[in-house]
């Protein structure tokens, strides 16, 4: 069996041109995953875009002079679908979520949205960075820095996400740059900035809280390992599915990853794998 799938988008994230949660969750059937979790986007602020940023055709946001403006998620009308998905299929275990952009620089919208909720798996990210007074998207800084420096940049605030910010439980994509990762550049590897990843992967530890296996980019197994020797104690598997074709995408070499890396099935079918 495959294991849950916990980071979905639907028809109510911005960026979801496909996105629909009744043919996701038929696909989820169809595949015979215990269980998923609609994480959709919820983003605070709006940010620049230059020629490496991905932008879908159509999208649920406002862009003006080169600057996103995500829409707000429709809390109301998400949960009422969720709702609607659960009754129509009783055989998967639907969770409620949500993937927070940068929660620490927004914490009392984050933390207000969280409340009203009531989610069941709450994930942070870091989709941008901090450019003078505003913000800009990570994959337009390859316009203008090497490529390592970007990814350190990430981590460094990461890292400051999960120190700062309490309320979530999952850090999403821990290698979210190297989607972007330019044509020419030598080759990404992790261990370039091993020291980054590793305040990060501690931070996480710390304060108790999981690291995603996200299948969009398959994770380089180092940083599983890395995880462990910090004292991790569980992964989550996620495709990041933007529509329903892409769920539990890669799931098969994931799970071969983690059980290389010392990770098993939990006791609860719908819960993270944990340590051996």
């Amino acid at each position: 069996m495959l294991p849950p799938d916990d980071h979905v988008h639907s028809e109510w994230s911005w960026d979801t041109t496909a996105g629909s949660m009744d043919r996701t969750c038929r696909r989820a059937v169809e595949l015979g995953l215990p269980s998923l979790a609609f994480t959709d986007h919820a983003e605070f602020a709006p940010r620049l875009l230059t020629s490496g940023s991905e932008v879908p055709d159509r999208l649920l946001a406002v862009v003006e002079d080169d600057v996103l403006h995500p829409s707000e998620l429709d809390l109301d009308g998400y949960l009422a679908e969720l709702e609607r998905c659960r009754a129509a299929y009783p055989q998967l275990r639907i969770h409620s979520g949500v993937e927070l952009s940068e929660p620490h620089w927004h914490a009392d919208d984050a933390t207000a949205l969280i409340e009203r909720g009531g989610f069941e798996r709450t994930l942070a990210s870091v989709h941008s960075t901090r450019v003078g007074t505003g913000y800009a998207d990570v994959s337009s800084r390859f316009d203008d820095q090497p490529p390592y420096d970007v990814v350190r940049d990430y981590l460094v605030e990461a890292a400051a996400m999960v120190e700062g910010f309490d309320g979530f439980q999952v850090l999403a994509h821990i290698d979210f740059p190297v989607r972007y990762w330019p044509d020419g550049a030598p080759p990404y590897d992790p261990r370039t900035h091993q020291d980054e990843h590793r305040r990060v992967l501690r931070a996480l530890v710390a304060s108790d809280r999981i690291l995603e296996l996200n299948t969009r980019v398959p994770l380089d197994p180092q940083v599983l390992s890395w995880w462990r020797e910090e004292g991790g104690r569980a992964v989550t598997f996620a495709s990041d599915a933007h529509q329903p074709d892409d769920l539990a995408k890669a799931f098969a070499e994931a799970v071969r990853v983690a059980r290389a890396a010392g990770f098993r099935p939990g006791a609860d079918p719908h819960g993270y794998w944990v340590r051996a």
